[in-house]
């Protein structure tokens, strides 16, 4: 039997061969929407720009709407378009999903993992228990991604990451709790309190600080535990960037509140602080079912916390 195109303003319903044309189109579009950019869209999905133009210019016939417009270098969903993506998004992902679970329990020993981690572990902690991961689950292929707190937060909501380490973990994620951050004041070699076993909070008044953008969770506490402490922080430089930090602290250009370096710093001294508290370490997943590649790294990273977690405390 041949379907033809009919669409009931009653039921608000597509027939089944329309359905069947725009299914296939739905990656390209999704991919678009979050990319905001065709050529990168293309590179996601592995397919050359031109064809993922002409799948786009084929949705847009099919439905009878334009889906996306020009802005820059980039596009933009239209009001249609934004209306299709939040209808559709979880579809695209619950799809990708199916069929990374289906060929996960065809090989539990193989599949790919997008794992998260943010920007104050590392170089050391994380890439050492990866490497202890890969050495049991060599043909697991991880994706990874580092990026303060909220960006994995909505990386892991949105699907595009399948767990990751957060500090903290949010509230509305599925998260195993690893163990805590120890967050310490940093001063450079010379600097007038170097020489303290233990500063309090409210000995800083006066400094000049180097913290990471309002956004950054290190930050808000940041200025939160200051203003408990009864002052509001003089922040010199902001920079997103830990290691940097460390660096213009190491100059002598202000101090810093950070957790422990993973790597030797001759130029810097780590006191304890006193009016702070430690930041919660957590194994945050999303809320799809997870592929046994990704049980099988949750498993792995839960099982060595210990050792992880020892490691960031000096």
């Amino acid at each position: 039997m041949k379907f033809s195109r009919v669409y009931d303003p009653i039921m608000d319903e597509y027939s089944l061969e329309e359905v069947a044309r725009i299914v296939p189109l739905l990656a390209a579009f999704d991919a678009a929407a979050q990319e905001s950019h065709i050529t990168r869209a293309a590179a996601l999905l592995g397919v050359p720009q031109s064809s993922l133009s002409r799948r786009l210019k084929t949705l847009e016939q099919t439905l009878g709407v334009p889906l996306f417009q020009q802005v820059g270098r980039g596009v933009s969903l239209t009001v249609a378009g934004r209306e299709l993506h939040e209808r559709t998004h979880h579809l695209v992902q619950a799809l990708g999903d199916a069929v990374s679970v289906v060929r996960s329990n065809a090989d539990p020993d193989s599949g790919l993992v997008r794992f998260g981690f943010p920007l104050t572990l590392g170089p050391v902690s994380i890439p050492s228990m990866l490497a202890e991961f890969h050495a049991t689950a060599p043909r697991i292929r991880l994706h990874l991604v580092q990026a303060h707190g909220e960006a994995l937060a909505e990386m892991v909501r949105d699907g595009r990451l399948d767990l990751a380490v957060m500090i903290p973990p949010p509230d509305d994620l599925p998260a195993k709790v690893l163990g805590r951050q120890r967050i310490l004041l940093h001063v450079g070699r010379t600097h007038p309190l170097a020489a303290r076993a233990q500063v309090d909070l409210a000995d800083l008044a006066q400094e000049s600080f180097i913290a990471s953008p309002p956004s950054y969770h290190l930050r808000r506490l940041l200025d939160l535990w200051c203003s408990d402490t009864g002052f509001v922080p003089r922040v010199a430089f902001e920079i997103s960037e830990f290691e940097t930090i460390r660096v213009l602290v190491a100059h002598g250009l202000g101090v810093a509140l950070l957790p422990a370096a993973e790597s030797p710093q001759p130029d810097l001294v780590s006191i304890p602080l006193s009016g702070v508290r430690d930041r919660a370490i957590g194994l945050a997943t999303g809320h799809h079912r997870p592929t046994a590649a990704v049980a099988r790294l949750h498993d792995h990273i839960a099982a060595h916390a210990n050792a992880f977690i020892m490691d960031l405390h000096p």
